[in-house]
């Protein structure tokens, strides 16, 4: 018997991934996703396990050789999308994406920018990063899109004088400082380790 939910987790991986996670432990994986829609058949209570990875920094070509590496490992891997956009034939810029990931449209990553993996449960923790490096440069892959974002609020708030826009930067900042704040624990630990 198969089940479908509708949510939009939109940036918030972190909840996301927790609620693929319930789900497992409910007795349910993943089998399919859509804009809004997560269809779940049934599996042994906590079977599988999940992570969310932000991808949309990739070039359409990194992004595919990315997720076939993660199939060739055994995970089953899901493309999921972080916007609501419905429209066709549409263009975003991405400035603080890697070259060939800077343009996105329907034919490349639009729509594509998170990935769903899931992996046979077998007690051992889930993380898909696992050297200082890799998590430094996955940390840092969050937080520029929000930088981006806070600067432009920040910019427009002041030439226009918009209150409204202000807050928009401070509600920007709150992930800026998160996804710093790990870039940052992630260095000290990696000094911890070194010594």
């Amino acid at each position: 018997m198969s089940k479908k939910y509708y949510r939009f987790f939109g940036g918030l991986l972190t909840a996301q991934e927790n609620w693929l996670n319930k789900m497992s432990e409910k007795g349910y994986r993943l089998v399919r996703t859509g804009k809004l829609l997560y269809e779940f058949e049934e599996c042994k209570l906590g079977q599988v396990k999940y992570c969310v990875e932000f991808i949309a920094q990739k070039s359409q070509n990194n992004a595919k050789d990315y997720h076939d590496f993660l199939e060739e490992m055994g995970y089953s891997v899901f493309y999921k999308n972080i916007n609501l956009n419905y429209s066709v034939g549409r263009v975003r810029w991405r400035p603080w994406a890697e070259k060939g990931g800077r343009i996105a449209t329907n034919a490349t990553t639009f729509n594509r920018e998170l990935l769903i993996v899931e992996k046979e449960n077998d007690g051992k923790p889930f993380e898909l990063h696992t050297s200082y490096e890799d998590k430094e440069n996955y940390y840092s892959n969050l937080r520029d899109p929000w930088f981006l974002l806070l600067l432009m609020f920040a910019v427009f708030a002041v030439v226009n004088r918009s209150v409204i826009l202000g807050v928009l930067t401070l509600i920007a900042l709150i992930p800026v400082i998160i996804y710093q704040s790990q870039i940052m624990k992630n260095r000290r630990e990696a000094r911890t380790k070194e010594w």
